[in-house]
């Protein structure tokens, strides 16, 4: 008799340990996808910024930056009067971006 009471109870131990995995897994997904997300948009905030602060200097760069959702964190004009190098930070992630309106 107590094996006809027992029968069922691997199948819950199963789909209560899928259950676990499914939401360690789904949490896992969610925290590296946010990291991505972060890393693309802090490119994206650099890219434009270096290219904003080739005609309105650093406060162009700043303003585009903050536009995006980051921080201008670092400027630098040169080597050359026609090149930047911006870095922008957007959540935990930076990104650095350099551009030039040489001919």
């Amino acid at each position: 008799m107590t094996m006809s009471n027992d029968r069922g109870q691997a199948a819950m131990m199963v789909i209560v340990v899928a259950a676990a995995l499914f939401m360690a897994l789904s949490s896992a997904t969610l925290v590296v996808g946010g990291q991505l997300i972060d890393r693309t948009r802090a490119q994206t905030a650099a890219d434009g910024a270096a290219l904003a602060a080739l005609q309105g200097g650093r406060g162009a760069a700043a303003a585009l930056a903050e536009r995006h959702g980051g921080e201008l964190v670092s400027f630098e004009r040169g080597p050359g009067e026609h090149r930047v190098n911006v870095v922008v930070q957007v959540g935990e992630r930076t990104a650095r971006a350099v551009a030039t309106d040489a001919p």
